[in-house]
Parts: structure tokens; C-alpha cells; sequence
């Protein structure tokens, strides 16, 4: 009997008072009720809802919270896609409200926003996706999250104010996706390439593969069943009981991937194998049932040790190059480390807990840390999305992806950041440009949808062409087909090749901020560059004063004010003193392409261009200058002729056999007349919203458009190109804008740089080829039954291995080959 259990959410209190007897709701069914929100088999209870069978009383809440915040779309989206709430303890979440333990868990707090990423082991479905990234629509508190389906996370934002951690935990876990939150885990940096039970899988199909052949001798030495029918039959029992923990355990995930795949329509690459599987299976419990022969058992427990085993050799092959395959790795970030009254530059990896790092106006937090000294306005857009600055006190906690917006400040860190969690935020959506599938990509999506249909079309004409003829022969050339052809070379190839050449590239201090760039950046017809910054260089520059003379009091607070400001110019102006400490500051203020004020020591000092100070163009025709105000008097002006790269001229015309090029700079028309041999189309004295307006035109015309610039007065124009590329002195300059930085040292690899990406993909087409002469070729044994399974089993991960070591070692190699070269695109 089937007890049902009707849930009446409009019973009143005076329904109740006429003491109807529970039983008189129940009925009985006959056969098997499934719950509407899993799929699990209702064992024994019942409960219903709207007319809904659930399983259990945690599947109907889940039910019931979803429906009424307009959410019942999920049960749209897959068929049964919840997960099942039997037999889910209820776990306590009271440590989530102690703040240290929240301090170590969560990514970013401001007081009002947070930002946590949770592990959510009970992800598996597109509609699990959909739910997660629609939790705002469950709870207000919860502002934005998104989905990493591979890795099984979702990253959350919510407002402090409306919702706690704790409530948020407890929320996720009522709709079925309790987070795996696990404080030990906290500090490993690394987990293995393949966890335990991997290990377990190929050591129950080894263990099995040689008791099998072993029991299976009689067969290999021709034994004469009629003569030892018993001894023949015992072994092949023995065989199956062997196989059975093979085939359901160690083959599981197989399997499972196949089923899952089937359940949302789609066919994977797990669908054909799990079908060679399944058929060697079966045809050898029929064989040894009936007594009709030996079966393939050997064979089939031969095969799924054969993959794993492969699939354990690429596991490794992959996680030994040495790069992340998330490109999570690289992010350029250096830092100002203060040591002994000196400032020492030094990478995001070398930061330690403990370090007083200087942050100065418009440069990064790289990792949580604590206010020292200083007037802290920190603005984290680049976490939140959100352009509002905060002001921070002296004690007060900082965290990674922060902007200073004020002048110095001096930082105690107290927790390391890792860079991946830097680079996944300058992959953000709020960062993230429309970009159009190109060819090559397109071209593996294509594969990928159509590879798995083809490979069961020619199975199965195999099947059938050998069925009359040998049916042995027919099971294992069917095997075989579904087997041997493999399109992950296909899939591995773009990921492999473009992520080892971000890698060798990072190398040498150019980073891409995804391996979508190097599409984009191969396809650019246009190459606009900004002036100052770009292709300029102050760095061996003289500076010269013209002026009333100034005190060694003034000088000093010249030397304190550009101290603040990470700018060149700034960080020029401040290396023509010899200062210990820097004065007393306050009210620092920074306005891009003006200038800098503060009140220092005092007085009020100003330094900036002629607009800024003297409210006129300056008509120095020859030198650009820095103007200097102090209490409300012009007192002079420190001049400089900047100097052009290293290489520019070859690097400009090595890019006009490929490309149009063109100038777009925010000075005035000085050396208009100088820059005209490399430059035809020039534009002067544009404004940071003109410089955007410009590119815009041009990709109205049809360009696609790289904007080379300095990303501090750019940024908007290098957002709405196809490819923004940061030529930068020092990587603290760094803007979520750009799609690549470039190193200054490195300037003169610019074409080259683009020739590589072209180069990359070319590498590419070469792997699909060689992937598709591997498929031709084993296609061709395995459909002539010239290839066991066990044999195509061992050389399926060989192929995309070696399509993958191809990829990477070309990709790599192009970059050691060409680096310097002159001829980086032939003349016409």
C-alpha cells in the first residue's frame, strides 16, 4: 500500500474544528509513483501538492519556495531536474555567524556588499544553472551570482543588509545545493590532477583484467568445451561476477556521462564508448548464459582499464604543462613593497603576509590587507561593478581588486590573494566585450555537434554488415568504430594551443587577458595608437625648471604631492629630488589628463598641464611642461621633450603592410609635422569621450579596431574596441578595460605579437587536420574489424594527446623562432 498525504494550504481553523480524520485525504495508488521535483521513486509516503507527488518533505519545500517567487520555469528547462532532499540532514550553520569565520571564507566585503564563492557538489543540469543564477529572484538580499558549471561553483554577491551568510547557506541548501564549506581547506593552494577514487577505478579494472585472462586460459588454449563443460561454465560465472564491479563501478562515470548526456538531448562523446561498453557486455552474457561461448569479458575489462588508464595519462600530461588551462595564472599586477625605508617593486606572487605594500592613485590592492597610514578611497568597480569610491580609516580592512582613488597609502597585508581570483574578475561580465565566433572556433562547435551522430551512423553500419557474416567479428569491429574515434582532439586543440601561447607569452611580461584575444586580435584591420605613454617615453628624459626659483621647502612638497600619483610624469617629476619622507598631506585630488592638487605641509599646491593651472593651451612648440601653483601662485614650470620607443618607426611599418594605422592623442599638434612620415591619419587635442566617439566611427565604417594606449585617460576607447592593448612602464597600471598589456620593454614585439596570433591559429587548422587523418585512418581498421577494442581503447588518448603536445610545442615554438625577427610580414 501507498500511503498520500494531501497537502491543503487554504485549511482553516474551522476546517479543523470539524476533526475530519486524516484518512479520509489518503487513496490508494497502484504502481510506481515517481516525486515531480527528482524523479526518486516515492517508497512509501506520499505527499502531494497541487496535485503533485513528492517523495519527501524537503523535495515539496523546494517545490513550494520555487513556485512562489515565480520560478516553477525550472521544471521547464529538464525533465525532474531537482535533487533529491531524502535522507539530507539538516546541518547547523550557526558557525557562519562568527565573523572571523567569515572573515577567512568570504572574497570581498564593503559593509554593504559581500562577494563569496561557494563549492556546489549537487550541480548537474542546466536547469541547476538556471536557479542559481536567478537566487536574486528567491531572496532581494542576493544581488548577482553566477554559475562555473565545470567546476561545480557559483560565485554570490548580496547586500549585508538584507541577508546574512548564514541565510544565504541555509537558502542554497532548502533548494537542494547545500555548499561544501570545509575551513581546512582553505589554505590548499592545489589539489591533485586526480583525486583517490580514480586510483581505486583503475585498480579494480587492472585487478579484474588479469584474473580474467587468467580464467579465461582454457579459451586461449583451445580446450575442448565438450570434454570440460563444467570447468568451462564455472570460469565464465566467475568471469561475469568479475566484470560486474568493472563495468558498474570502475566504468561508472562512463556510463553515468552517457545517461546524463541522453536525459538533456544531447549526444557526448561518453555516448558511443559507454554503447562499446554495453554491447561487449551483453554479448558475452549471452554467450556464457546460453552456453553458446566464452563471451569477450577479457576484452571488455582489457577496455575500461585501457581508458582509464588514458584517461589518467592525459589527466597528467595536461596538469604537467605548466600553465592553467583557466589562464587564471598570469595576472600582471606588481606592487611597491616598502623595506627599510625604500620601495621595492616586486610581483603579485612574491607578496607575503606581513609586507607594507605603498599603493598610490589609481593603482590595485593585489591582496587583502590593512589601512597603515594614509586617506584610503578605494573604489571597487572592479569587484562590484560599482564606481562609488568608500573612505577607509586608519585599521581598516582593504580588500583584493580595490582602486585607490586619494593619494598614498601604506597597506599591511594579512591575507595572500591568489592571482586566478584577480584574472576571474577581469573576466567579468561588466569587462566583457560582444565578440563574434570566429572561424575556427565555429568550425569546432561544428565538429562537436555532429562528430558523435556520425561515429553511431558508421558503427552501426558496421554492425549490420558484419552480424551475417561473423557475429564475433561484428561485436568487436562495432567496439571498435565507437571506440577509436575520438573528437577531444578537436575540443583540446583551441584551449591547448592558444592557452600555452598566453603562457609563453606571459613570459615575457605580455598578458592577454583571455585566449578569446588572440581571435580577435589576428582579425583587426585597424591599429589606432594613443601618443603620450604609448609611443612616448619619459623615462630618459631631462627635466629643466623655468621659473621663479623654488625653496628646498617647496621642492619638498613637490616631492610629496607627486609622490602620491602613480602617473609617469608625476613619478618623473618626483625622481629629480632626493627626499627621505614626504611632508604632510591632505585633500589629494586627482584629475586624469590635468592634473594633481593637495594640501601639503599647509599650502594648497597644484601641478599640472597649462589648462589645469594657467586656464590656457600651452603653445610650447617644442617641449611640454609641467606647471606648478602654490597657495593660489604661478611659481613656474619643469619642461621635458618626451622621447619616442625604442623601434617605433620599424614597428609602424611592419604594421601598414597588414593594417591601416592611425594616431588619436589627447595633446596638442606639436609634432604633427615630425610624426607625419609614419603616421597619415593624425588626431590631436581629443578628449577621453572624443577618443571613444572616434573608435566608434571606425567600426561603423566596418574596422574592426585595436586601440593602443596608456589606459590612464583611454580607457573608454580601449573598452569599445575589439582589442584594447595597455602599453604600460610598470604593471601597476592596470585598467579591466584592456584585453591585453604590454609590457614598454617589450614594445617593439607588437607585430610580431600580432603575426603569433595569426600564427596560433594556423597551428590549429594543422591539429584538426591531423586529428581528422587519425579518425580516417582507425576508422578505417575498425570498420574492416583489423582493430580490437582493447587495442583502440589504448590508442584513443594517445590521439588527443598528441594532437595536444603538437599544438603546444608549435605554439611555442613560434614565439622562440620569430622573436626579433624583422620579417614579420613580407612586402607586397
Amino acid at each position: 500500500m501507498i500511503k498520500i498525504i494531501f497537502i491543503l494550504p487554504h485549511l482553516c481553523d474551522s476546517c479543523t474544528m470539524n476533526q475530519i480524520s486524516s484518512d479520509s485525504y489518503l487513496r490508494k495508488t497502484s504502481g510506481q509513483t515517481n516525486c515531480c521535483h527528482c524523479g526518486d521513486i516515492c517508497d512509501t509516503d506520499v505527499i502531494v501538492l497541487e496535485g503533485k507527488p513528492f517523495c519527501c518533505e524537503g523535495c515539496k519545500l523546494v517545490y513550494t519556495i520555487l513556485n512562489e517567487n515565480g520560478l516553477d520555469n525550472f521544471y521547464n528547462l529538464e525533465k525532474l531536474p531537482g535533487v533529491s532532499q531524502k535522507n539530507r540532514t539538516s546541518e547547523n550553520y550557526a558557525y557562519l555567524d562568527d565573523p572571523d569565520t567569515i572573515a577567512k571564507l568570504i572574497d570581498f566585503t564593503d559593509g554593504t556588499q559581500t562577494r563569496i564563492h561557494f563549492l556546489l557538489p549537487d550541480i548537474h543540469c542546466v536547469a541547476c544553472i538556471w536557479l542559481l543564477e536567478n537566487l536574486y529572484q528567491l531572496h532581494k538580499g542576493v544581488i548577482r551570482s553566477r554559475v562555473d558549471f565545470l567546476k561545480k561553483e557559483t560565485s554570490i554577491t548580496f547586500s549585508n543588509q538584507d541577508i546574512t551568510l548564514r541565510q544565504l547557506v541555509e537558502l542554497l541548501s532548502k533548494i537542494g545545493y547545500p555548499p561544501r564549506v570545509n575551513l581546512n581547506d582553505l589554505d590548499k593552494e592545489k589539489m591533485p590532477a586526480v583525486n583517490r577514487s580514480f586510483y581505486y577505478k583503475i585498480g579494480v579494472a587492472g585487478f579484474a583484467f588479469g584474473n580474467i585472462m587468467l580464467l579465461s586460459f582454457p579459451e586461449y588454449l583451445g580446450v575442448n568445451i565438450s570434454e570440460s563443460q563444467d570447468f568451462i561454465l564455472f570460469f565464465g560465472y566467475l568471469n561475469i561476477l568479475l566484470s560486474l564491479p568493472v563495468v558498474f563501478y570502475s566504468g561508472w562515470d562512463y556510463l553515468r556521462s552517457a545517461w546524463l548526456g541522453l536525459k538533456q538531448k544531447q549526444l557526448n562523446i561518453d555516448v558511443p564508448v559507454s554503447l562499446g561498453i554495453l554491447a561487449i557486455f551483453l554479448r558475452s552474457l549471452y554467450e556464457i548464459l546460453s552456453h553458446s561461448g566464452a563471451g569477450y569479458l577479457d576484452s571488455l575489462a582489457g577496455l575500461i582499464f585501457f581508458l582509464l588508464i588514458g584517461k589518467w595519462f592525459q589527466k597528467n600530461t595536461y596538469s604537467r604543462i605548466s600553465f592553467d588551462r583557466d589562464y587564471k595564472s598570469y595576472f600582471p599586477i606588481s606592487s611597491m613593497l616598502k623595506k627599510e625605508n625604500r620601495e621595492i617593486p616586486v610581483t603579485l606572487d612574491k607578496i607575503k603576509i606581513g609586507d607594507t605594500l605603498c599603493i598610490r592613485h589609481g593603482e590595485l590592492i593585489p591582496a587583502d590587507s590593512v589601512l597603515v597610514s594614509g586617506e584610503a578611497k578605494i573604489d571597487y568597480s572592479f569587484v562590484t561593478g560599482e564606481s562609488d569610491y568608500v573612505k577607509k580609516l586608519k585599521g581598516d580592512q582593504l580588500y583584493a581588486g580595490g582602486r585607490q582613488m586619494g593619494g598614498l597609502i601604506e597597506l599591511a597585508v594579512v591575507k595572500k590573494v591568489s592571482n586566478s581570483y584577480l584574472t576571474q574578475l577581469w573576466n567579468e561580465d561588466t569587462f566583457e566585450k560582444e565578440r563574434s565566433i570566429h572561424t575556427v572556433s565555429r568550425l569546432a562547435n561544428k565538429v562537436a555537434g555532429v562528430f558523435t551522430v556520425l561515429i553511431l551512423l558508421v558503427a552501426s553500419a558496421t554492425l549490420i554488415y558484419w552480424l551475417p557474416v561473423d557475429t564475433a567479428k561484428a561485436v568487436n569491429a562495432f567496439t571498435a568504430v565507437l571506440i577509436i574515434a575520438c573528437p577531444c582532439a578537436v575540443a583540446l586543440s583551441i584551449p591547448f594551443t592558444f592557452g600555452n601561447l598566453v603562457r609563453v607569452l606571459a613570459k615575457q611580461n605580455i598578458y592577454f587577458k583571455n585566449i578569446n584575444v588572440i581571435e580577435s586580435l589576428a582579425k583587426v584591420d585597424h591599429i589606432v595608437f594613443d601618443k603620450t605613454g604609448t609611443i612616448t617615453s619619459s623615462k630618459d628624459s631631462e627635466m629643466d625648471y623655468k621659473g621663479e626659483p623654488l625653496s628646498e621647502r617647496e621642492k619638498h612638497m613637490v616631492y610629496t604631492l607627486t609622490s602620491h600619483s602613480a602617473h609617469p610624469l608625476s613619478q618623473k617629476l618626483k625622481s629629480t629630488f632626493d627626499f627621505e619622507k614626504p611632508l604632510t598631506l591632505s585633500n589629494y585630488q586627482e584629475i586624469k589628463g590635468q592634473g594633481i592638487s593637495a594640501k601639503v605641509d599647509g599650502h594648497d599646491l597644484r601641478i599640472g598641464s597649462a589648462v589645469f593651472i594657467l586656464k590656457k593651451t600651452d603653445k610650447d612648440s617644442v617641449k611640454q611642461n609641467l606647471f606648478i601653483e602654490i597657495d593660489g601662485q604661478y611659481k613656474g614650470a619643469y619642461t621635458y621633450q618626451a622621447q619616442y620607443r625604442k623601434g617605433l618607426a620599424k614597428v609602424i611599418s611592419m604594421l601598414k603592410k597588414r593594417a591601416k594605422v592611425s594616431l588619436l592623442s589627447g595633446d596638442n599638434d606639436r609634432e604633427k609635422d615630425k610624426l607625419s612620415p609614419l603616421f597619415t591619419n593624425q588626431f590631436f587635442n581629443r578628449k577621453p569621450a572624443e577618443k571613444l566617439a572616434h573608435i566608434k566611427q571606425l567600426q561603423d565604417q566596418g574596422d574592426r579596431v585595436a586601440m593602443i594606449g596608456d589606459g590612464l585617460n583611454d580607457a573608454g576607447a580601449l573598452s569599445q574596441s575589439e582589442v584594447g592593448i595597455v602599453v604600460t612602464e610598470q604593471a601597476s597600471n592596470f585598467t579591466p578595460a584592456c584585453d591585453l598589456i604590454l609590457d614598454a620593454r617589450q614594445f617593439e614585439l607588437l607585430p610580431q605579437l600580432i603575426r603569433w596570433s595569426e600564427q596560433s591559429i594556423q597551428i590549429v587548422y594543422v591539429t584538426y587536420v591531423i586529428a581528422l587523418l587519425y579518425n580516417v585512418i582507425g576508422l578505417s581498421y575498425a570498420v574492416q574489424g583489423l582493430l580490437s577494442p582493447v587495442i583502440a581503447a589504448i590508442l584513443m588518448p594517445l590521439s588527443s594527446v598528441t594532437v595536444v603536445l603538437i599544438g603546444v610545442g608549435l605554439s611555442g615554438w613560434i614565439v622562440y623562432r620569430n622573436k626579433g625577427s624583422d620579417q614579420v610580414y613580407p612586402g607586397p
